[in-house]
């Protein structure tokens, strides 16, 4: 026998939260994922009336589904939302998303802007594979450093005053997880989801950072969302695919011990700011100009790392 949603008691549930206890009809699940959303939106202010807001999408099901909800609930705060996608430049990989997040803006009426890394930087992922010095460089720290200054460059390109990425609990907790084995401890006071704003005014948001990734996949699947399914070639050259695995497998087990070590991850994270007094970046690359928290910021870093060794590897 189907059970009975319990939030409304009338219709037949399709979703069962181990965590809460909860069964959910489909409606009663959508509503409660954008109400979470809208939740998070304002328990950190994440966002004011009347601002334009750019979200960094992939065409994946996190970033889909974050340009569905927010251009859903934008009304309310009258926000211009807009859309932008960056290509790292892997043969074939995008091909798939292109055309998804394409079609989804078109459907949507929502502006999309395309950026490369190859254009912004001068090596695509697939050349900065091959230029890197060693595997010590990962492909993902490689990505990772150029995907963000890329979406910073995009969002002030559309003239954006807010940036909004579809990083949810799953990630924040990998995250955390690889910044502590790393030994970058004052990353992590960065971490706190209170947003993030930088000296060209732009400012970070990440409204999915208390929602499971299970349940963004439900969301979209039952939303009719679109999403890329192949997954990035160089994605295994990262440990966070162990810590995902880690932390899958304790949530089986132990139901909620996400939510529980994402509220300990953010008591720490804000001790770690409150103590090494991390305040709102002001620097400035003397490279380039953009924000950095050093002299010379990561990505002229790693620019500077490909461009010695694409002579190397060119000659």
């Amino acid at each position: 026998m189907v059970p009975t949603c319990n939030k409304c008691n009338q219709k037949k549930a399709v979703y069962h939260r181990p965590y809460s206890g909860e069964t959910l009809c489909k409606s009663c699940f959508m509503k409660s994922i954008e109400k979470k959303t809208l939740q998070t939106i304002s328990k950190y202010s994440m966002i004011k009336f009347n601002q334009k807001i750019a979200v960094g999408v992939s065409g994946g099901k996190d970033s889909l589904t974050l340009l569905h909800i927010l251009k859903k609930i934008s009304k309310r705060n009258n926000n211009e939302i807009v859309a932008i996608t960056i290509d790292e430049g892997i043969e074939g990989y995008r091909n798939e998303s292109f055309s998804i997040v394409k079609n989804f803006c078109k459907e949507k009426d929502i502006s999309l802007s395309i950026f490369g890394y190859k254009d912004l930087f001068g090596s695509s992922m697939d050349d900065a594979i091959k230029e890197r010095q060693s595997n010590k460089f990962s492909s993902c720290s490689i990505c990772g450093t150029f995907r963000r200054r890329a979406l910073d460059i995009a969002s002030q390109y559309v003239n954006a005053e807010v940036l909004a990425t579809a990083h949810n609990l799953d990630d924040y907790l990998q995250t955390y997880m690889i910044n502590l084995f790393s030994g970058d401890v004052s990353r992590i006071g960065w971490m706190y989801p209170q947003p993030i704003e930088y000296n060209n005014g732009l400012k970070k948001i990440k409204p999915f950072v208390e929602l499971y990734e299970s349940e963004i996949v439900f969301y979209a699947f039952h939303s009719g969302i679109e999403f890329q399914t192949e997954q990035c070639p160089y994605m295994n050259e990262s440990i966070r695919s162990e810590f995902r695995l880690f932390f899958n497998e304790l949530e089986k087990i132990h139901p909620g011990i996400k939510y529980n070590c994402f509220k300990s991850m953010n008591k720490i994270s804000k001790i770690v700011k409150t103590s090494e007094k991390n305040e709102p970046v002001k620097n400035s690359c003397i490279n380039c100009g953009e924000t950095s928290s050093n002299n010379i910021c990561s990505v002229c870093t790693t620019i500077q790392m490909l461009n010695r060794n694409k002579k190397n590897f060119y000659n």
